[in-house]
């Protein structure tokens, strides 16, 4: 079955497009060589910034923006209909529909990105190579399809993207606006996580869960659907190698040294450390 889409995403990207003022891309012809990647997440770079993924034809025709979120949109309908075994074309529209919202959100990580790391030259820059941004890219299309009711293949999405990248955000952690990973390799961020705005992680942070619960079943199936993840508040960094465990509460405007081990909630405004690091000794070889 083709799917078509019918909603006005496109009409709402356009504008979008003609509305970016600098430092993001506002020329065409960029002309970047071609950077092979899963059918799903090429259109939707395209779809989201066309200036940086040589898509000057969605510039200047809404006709040409339709036709790339059908292309996208029989893509997802395509993964979704084996584990719902209904029809997709619905959800997908709903799906596409936020494609502009979206859009907005991402712009911020960009910004934040930019912002937070000295070594960021430009917004192009951010787009087209860094893994945190490939990886909350995908992310949060992919939380619009588990929320839509389609958590295996918007599984699948991040899974490819962690493949990528190093980073692994599950579909159903809810991630605030101005969001940055910075290296990002070894990032794991669980289901049931939140994270407020202008949150940074830095590579080798975990997010997770400190201990399962079972179901009172004889296969000992470890129980689903409920809160073990962290909730992250606004304006948070989390250092290299932190591990946030458990379903605790990390307040408004905290720092966490890297390296740190988290079980417990921390109130706003506190900086958490390793206070007595173990001792570095060196000695000649014989």
């Amino acid at each position: 079955m083709e799917y078509r889409y019918t909603g006005d995403a496109h009409a709402q990207l356009l504008e979008a497009y003609e509305a970016d003022t600098d430092p993001f891309p506002t020329q065409s012809s960029m002309n970047f060589p071609k950077s092979e990647r899963r059918a799903e997440m090429g259109l939707l770079r395209q779809l989201l910034f066309p200036r940086c993924w040589n898509a000057d034809a969605l510039l200047e025709d809404e006709s040409a923006i339709r036709d790339v979120l059908s292309e996208l949109g029989s893509l997802y309908c395509r993964g979704i209909r084996p584990y719902s075994g209904t029809d997709p074309s619905e959800t997908v529209d709903d799906v596409l529909d936020r494609l502009p919202e979206l859009r907005a959100t991402l712009k911020k990580d960009v910004e934040a990105a930019y912002k937070g790391d000295p070594a960021a030259k430009s917004y192009v820059e951010v787009i087209r190579s860094y893994p945190g941004f490939q990886a909350i890219t995908m992310q949060r299309v992919a939380h619009e399809l588990y929320e839509a009711g389609t958590p295996e293949y918007a599984r699948e999405l991040t899974e490819y993207v962690k493949t990528v990248t190093g980073i692994d955000i599950h579909p159903g952690a809810k991630i605030g606006e101005y969001f940055f990973v910075d290296h990002g390799t070894g990032v794991v961020i669980g289901e049931t996580a939140t994270i407020g705005d202008w949150v940074r992680l830095y590579q080798d942070v975990t997010l997770g869960a400190l201990h399962f619960e079972e179901e009172e079943d004889e296969e000992k199936t470890l129980k689903k659907g409920y809160k073990r993840h962290p909730d992250i508040g606004d304006h948070v960094v989390i250092g290299a190698g932190t591990k946030v465990l458990g379903a605790v509460s990390i307040g408004n405007h905290v720092s966490i040294g890297a390296n740190s081990w988290v079980t417990e909630d921390v109130p706003d405004n506190m900086m958490v450390y390793i206070s007595e690091h173990p001792t570095q000794e060196r000695k000649r070889g014989e």
